[in-house]
């Protein structure tokens, strides 16, 4: 393996073994730990060609369950130009592993590799953990479990060779119709939204994995996808420091490690109309950069996306995005054409020594801090085991049981467990809930109502007082509004029913529903097996219900 890290320098080599140990972050190192980390990382980018310096300010889409092809355009990005990193998409942890290992093989300098793992690994991997969204994590009123949840989604990164996760999402999700953030969001509340980052942040990188905000400087209150088209933030200067920016302040403090530009129109910030925020100079340097003083690595959202993408071609849009300020261009749509524009534009002095001297360097110092001086490939022995400990489990199952919310209750419903007659039972929505009625009819007497018509239930729920109403979603993180015949039954029904209505999805959904005669109303966020139990316990009296709604309906 001919890697730049094993050049024989003499003081380096000797300062590197003396401070083998601190890999993971040189935050509180000593004047000579953080020596060796320079001495490393001059060696290494004094030791590069042009093109492997600026190979290094790009991170590719890479896949597990592709074809041979895939992997192939990816080999030949890493042996012929260089790139510095992987974020790896679809796919499943031992296929990731073996690629991971076959692509370190084949680098120079070791690829900084990273993934969206915003809860946990499962979000693109099969075979993984799951842990909760973040607006569940946002009802928890104890962010010792989101601290808890963060670090063991950094030992599962770790585990898998991961040394960057893009989460956490620090948007204040102001808008409930927001199509692409929602449930990703803490909520609708700044310093809500702030603590529970925090929490996460310290979690994550106590593993030694590098945590990223996003998506800078605010995509909570937009309704347009930046994946489909380029959304606009049309705030004032004064309310988006004060309200968007507030998180990031406090986790620049903090030493997050990165932050990711979203593609945006903020024309508060930006005077040249529809240029997205990811390629704005004045966002990324003069306000990212300069005015809050960040340091840590600056990442462009992807490349492709069409909030960027329509702006400029392939190449293009990389090379003005580097200029902008950004240090590392993700998922770019032709790293080959792109590298070369930004060699060009360093050959015409439109770039400069320096400018690429700062990013790089700073790149470097981030494989530095995640170990990659001393590169070791991962084992695959043992690692679904690993990815799926019974621990990980219980700290779900905990998550849940602090997040669930009892949003209203009346008069009628004590919750604990002395229903006086027997309770008619009534799922709705497209998920499965036989794990809720199961575990409610384990204590007290359900009668399951099913009917094709709003009229047929009606006419079957004659001679039941109280109605248990479950709202189930195959896709808890879903934000669109019920289905009309949903509405209206839990509508019809609580006019002349006692109503306890569960919802097992985002609360956004609710938005549209009248809730005025409603008599209890709990939104249990996920439809898992292990919310269902929870939520049952709790309407059975044998929990209490412990979380607060992270956003209103």
């Amino acid at each position: 393996m001919n890697k730049f890290f094993l050049i024989g320098f003499g003081v380096f080599l000797s300062l590197l073994s003396f401070f083998n140990k601190a890999k993971t972050t040189t935050v509180n190192a000593s004047p000579i730990a953080l020596n060796a980390k320079s001495v490393w990382v001059d060696s290494v980018y004094n030791n590069m060609t042009l093109k492997e310096k600026v190979g290094q300010l790009f991170m590719v889409a890479a896949y597990s369950n592709r074809e041979a092809k895939h992997i192939d355009s990816i080999q030949q990005l890493i042996a012929d130009y260089g790139i510095g990193g992987l974020i790896f998409f679809q796919g499943g942890p031992v296929r990731q592993a073996n690629l991971t290992n076959r692509y370190q093989a084949l680098a120079k300098v070791p690829l900084l590799v990273g993934i969206d793992a915003e809860w946990g690994l499962n979000m693109r991997l099969d075979s993984t953990s799951r842990y909760p969204y973040n607006m569940t994590l946002g009802a928890i009123q104890d962010e010792t479990i989101i601290e808890s949840i963060g670090q063991q989604i950094g030992k599962n990164c770790k585990r898998l060779g991961i040394h960057l996760n893009f989460a956490p999402v620090v948007d204040i999700n102001t808008n409930p119709n927001n199509p692409i953030i929602g449930v990703r969001s803490f909520g609708e509340q700044k310093n809500n939204v702030t603590q529970k980052a925090l929490a996460f942040t310290k979690g994550i990188q106590s593993e030694g994995v590098l945590a990223c905000a996003k998506h800078f400087p605010g995509h909570g209150d937009t309704d347009v996808d930046s994946h489909l088209a380029l959304p606009t933030v049309n705030f004032s200067k004064k309310r988006i420091d004060s309200v968007e920016l507030y998180p990031y302040k406090k986790l620049f403090k903090k030493g997050i490690a990165g932050v990711m530009v979203a593609h945006l129109n903020v024309p508060a910030l930006e005077g040249q109309k529809s240029l997205p925020s990811s390629l704005s100079y004045n966002i990324v340097t003069s306000i990212l950069k300069e005015q809050l003083k960040y340091e840590g690595l600056v990442f462009t959202d992807a490349l492709n996306m069409k909030g960027a993408a329509n702006f400029k071609a392939p190449g293009d849009i990389d090379l003005a995005a580097f200029l902008a300020g950004n240090d590392v261009l993700l998922f770019t749509e032709n790293a080959p054409k792109a590298i070369a524009k930004i060699i060009e534009a360093y050959k015409s002095k439109l770039i400069d020594e320096k400018r690429l001297a700062h990013s790089v360097k700073k790149i470097l110092s981030a494989k530095y801090d995640v170990g990659l001086y001393d590169y070791k490939p991962i084992k695959i022995e043992g690692i679904i085991k690993n990815l799926n400990s019974e621990s990980s489990i219980e700290l779900y199952g905990k998550a849940i049981d602090h997040a669930i919310t009892l949003i209203q209750n009346k008069t009628k419903n004590t919750f604990n467990g002395d229903f006086e007659d027997k309770i008619a039972y009534l799922s709705l929505g497209d998920g499965n809930g036989e794990m809720f009625r199961k575990s409610l009819s384990e204590t007290i007497e359900v009668e399951e109502i099913s009917g094709r018509n709003i009229q047929q239930i009606l006419k079957k729920i004659k001679p039941y007082k109280t109605i248990i109403i479950a709202y189930h979603r195959k896709n808890s993180r879903l934000v669109n509004d019920i289905s009309k015949t949903d509405k209206q039954m839990i509508e019809s029904i609580s006019k002349t029913k006692n109503v306890i209505l569960d919802v097992f999805a985002s609360q956004y959904c609710l938005k549209q529903v009248n809730l005025e005669h409603v008599e209890s109303l709990i939104v249990s966020y996920e439809n898992t097996e292990i919310s269902q139990q929870i939520s049952a316990d709790i309407i059975l009296g044998k929990r209490k219900a412990k979380g607060r709604l992270a956003a209103s309906i």
